[in-house]
């Protein structure tokens, strides 16, 4: 058997042609070239849809969970709905209203002499603080002087 080409066909082949026998050199770089493109569209759709969960966790924003969960079900259920309600939660600052609130309810308690829920008073007597006049320093339970 001749590795002969045809001679009706010219004899000027283009450069992908292959002779009998021979490896596919342009359909190899084909595969390679189609494996590769579809991998980095995956990874770019996968950073692409964890943006706005990536924004919430560097700024550590409160309603990362939230975020998280939108972005999850996005992914699951092709709403992009979803995905757009979570950049926009990424992106707006919810203040935090509790901290303060907890910080005041503290101060209440331990002002009133109640035992605050996070960790025990040291109360000698149950009876409220003693009213100092303005002009003296008041003293501490341990005997120290505040100004």
């Amino acid at each position: 058997m001749t590795a002969a080409p045809n001679p009706i066909a010219t004899h000027h082949l283009p450069f992908f042609v292959t002779a009998p026998g021979d490896t596919d050199v342009l359909f190899n770089v084909t595969v390679v070239f189609v494996v590769a493109s579809i991998v980095m569209t995956g990874v770019i759709f996968l950073t692409i849809h964890s943006l706005p969960e990536r924004m919430a966790h560097k700024s550590k924003k409160v309603q990362l969970d939230i975020v998280a969960l939108l972005c999850l079900l996005a992914l699951l259920t092709h709403e992009h709905l979803f995905w757009f309600a979570a950049i926009l939660l990424a992106f707006i600052d919810i203040p935090d209203f509790l901290t303060p609130f907890k910080s005041i309810a503290s101060s209440v308690e331990t002002i009133a002499g109640q035992e605050a829920p996070g960790g025990v008073v040291d109360h000698p007597d149950s009876s409220p603080p003693k009213a100092v006049p303005a002009d003296q320093p008041r003293q501490d339970r341990k005997g120290a002087a505040r100004a």
